[in-house]
């Protein structure tokens, strides 16, 4: 668990504290206060059909993501980089994880609830999935 940390610190730290994500492709939805920003996308050489992308969710205060799934395909780690997020996936209640704390999903869950758990300050989610290379829609909106 330390090496996972140690890793999605170094990684955070690399996309984030670099300015790298101001050069990258990003999707601001004014209706909810959300900021994805895909930090990399790239073929994972030795898995054939495989590839690994990195999403920065950006949260203002109180925003919150639309319930959504991802592909079967998509293996998600996601980590806290700042501020605190609530995640509700699947059936498992609802929680709430601070700065440095992190979690798995398994491919095709559902995610009901992602949301900044704060109604004053922003918070920052690192999102880094393997998926099949030829998923192009990863996140997968709830038809309403």
């Amino acid at each position: 668990m330390k090496m996972t940390r140690s890793v999605a610190r170094v990684v955070a730290a690399l996309f984030i504290g670099s300015g790298l994500l101001s050069e990258m492709a990003q999707a601001h939805d004014t209706a909810t206060g959300e900021t994805v920003t895909v930090a990399a996308d790239e073929p994972i050489p030795h898995l054939p059909g495989k590839r690994l992308v990195a999403h920065v969710v950006d949260y203002e205060p109180g925003a919150s993501s639309a319930a959504h799934h991802h592909p079967r395909s998509a293996f998600i780690y996601a980590y806290v980089v700042s501020g605190a997020i609530r995640s509700r996936v699947g059936d498992e209640p609802a929680r709430v994880y601070r700065a440095g704390e992190a979690w798995f999903e398994k491919p095709g869950s559902y995610h009901r609830v992602s949301e900044n758990a704060s109604d004053t300050e922003p918070a920052r989610l690192l999102a880094v999935l393997v998926v099949d290379g030829p998923d192009e829609q990863l996140v997968i909106p709830d038809p309403q």
